[in-house]
């Protein structure tokens, strides 16, 4: 976090707006954890497609 913040202090960024951006974010955190607790553990309704080995050198 502090090297983040550092990158965007040396960028040009004024200290005091970057720190109060990331609280900004920080604080917006339980709201989006309320909404969906793991993304990861979200599951496609879409089937995984294998990529096509139909092509001359696939069946080596």
């Amino acid at each position: 976090m502090e090297s983040l913040l550092d990158q965007a202090v040396v960028s040009g960024a004024k200290q005091a707006q970057v720190f109060k951006a990331a609280i900004e974010e920080i604080e917006r955190l339980p709201i989006a954890n309320e909404r969906d607790p793991d993304p990861a553990d979200d599951v496609s309704d879409d089937g995984i497609e294998e990529p096509a080995n139909d092509w001359p050198a696939g069946s080596a």
